[in-house]
């Protein structure tokens, strides 16, 4: 039913594999490893980017300028021998970091078949604290633009990509939206990964779904604000609101260090993608979620229009950010991505 359904709304740009015939752009897990919070733990453990890497091993680390005073931390990895394919941007969800497993795992990928690496970090990401004094949030959209602008002059003319994952892909599509060809003239191919298209829904999913993913977020949250403080204690001072105990209280608890919005309601809407947001796009975007997300809802992608500009891939298995099977162990859209990258 939720298939036919999607396909009905999207017939001619929206994939949503059937059945169980093979087809090169359907994620078909193991049955026993399709439960959608494995996958999504799957896509975050560390085992995914153990040991030495070219890719890591070659990074170089990388303070980009975001204007306005604004620096980003970030690592760029050439190639060392033969020419590259193009220059990748990777970017982390919340709370991740250029050295997420995930971040990692897809950059190792794309490394060993011949295209550059960049991992950036979002503001006060990473060990990013000390960069800036102004505290992250999800609308920093401006900075982040004109740090990948300024990463795309990296790449020496060659072909660019962008690739975001959850908040991650929610800056990167943003980027898409913002993208016009004279700004970023070599941004080929911009692909999110279980974006989160409506931050107020993410934030109140990761609070009502598993108690791991709240407990697990706040956690990254907290320990982020403290950092912050330390390396700002004249002008940060969270004691009182770091007690909070559900992601949605922690929001609002925090506006007020956010002065240019009233409420958390236009803090969000901020950021928030939904309807005809793509009918400008001059640059290919490719979407790819699962519709057993447990924390961003697939009726955010429905609701999107559609144009020749957009394409989505929905799979019915992946989780958020996990698209993980076994035996062999792979992550699926690792290849998916790649295959799209080579157009």
């Amino acid at each position: 039913m939720e298939s036919a359904a999607v396909s009905r709304e999207f017939p001619m740009r929206i994939t949503v594999p059937l059945g169980e015939s093979p087809m090169p752009d359907k994620f078909a897990p193991k049955p026993w490893a399709r439960n959608p919070h494995m996958q999504t733990i799957l896509g975050s453990l560390k085992v995914r980017a153990r040991g030495r890497h070219p890719m890591i091993e070659s990074a170089k680390e990388t303070i980009v300028d975001g204007g306005d005073g604004v620096h980003l931390l970030g690592y760029h990895s050439q190639q060392s021998v033969g020419a590259s394919r193009g220059l990748v941007t990777l970017i982390h969800g919340w709370e991740g970091s250029s050295d997420s497993a995930y971040v990692l795992s897809m950059g190792n990928y794309l490394y060993d078949r011949g295209y550059d690496v960049f991992r950036l970090n979002l503001r006060d990401h990473g060990e990013s604290h000390h960069l800036n004094e102004g505290l992250f949030h999800g609308a920093l959209i401006r900075e982040t633009f004109e740090a990948v602008r300024n990463i795309a002059g990296l790449s020496d003319n060659k072909p660019f990509y962008l690739v975001g994952f959850s908040l991650g892909g929610n800056f990167a599509l943003r980027i898409a939206v913002r993208h016009s060809s004279s700004a970023i003239p070599n941004l080929k191919q911009v692909i999110a990964v279980s974006p989160a298209l409506d931050p107020y829904k993410a934030t109140v999913g990761i609070d009502e779904s598993l108690s791991l993913y709240r407990l697990y977020f706040l956690d990254k949250w907290k320990k982020s604000l403290q950092k912050k403080q330390c390396h700002f204690p004249d002008k940060y001072d969270f004691r009182a609101i770091i007690h909070h105990k559900t992601c949605m209280a922690l929001t609002e608890a925090i506006m007020p260090y956010f002065p240019d919005f009233r409420n958390y309601t236009e803090y969000f809407n901020q950021y928030t993608l939904k309807g005809n947001c793509f009918d400008d796009l001059s640059v290919p975007v490719t979407i790819i979620a699962s519709l057993d997300d447990p924390i961003i809802t697939v009726d955010d992608i429905r609701g999107l229009k559609m144009n020749n500009h957009l394409a989505i891939s929905l799979q019915p298995y992946g989780g958020h950010c996990g698209f993980i099977d076994f035996f062999p162990f792979r992550c699926w859209y690792e290849g998916e991505i790649e295959r799209i990258l080579r157009g």
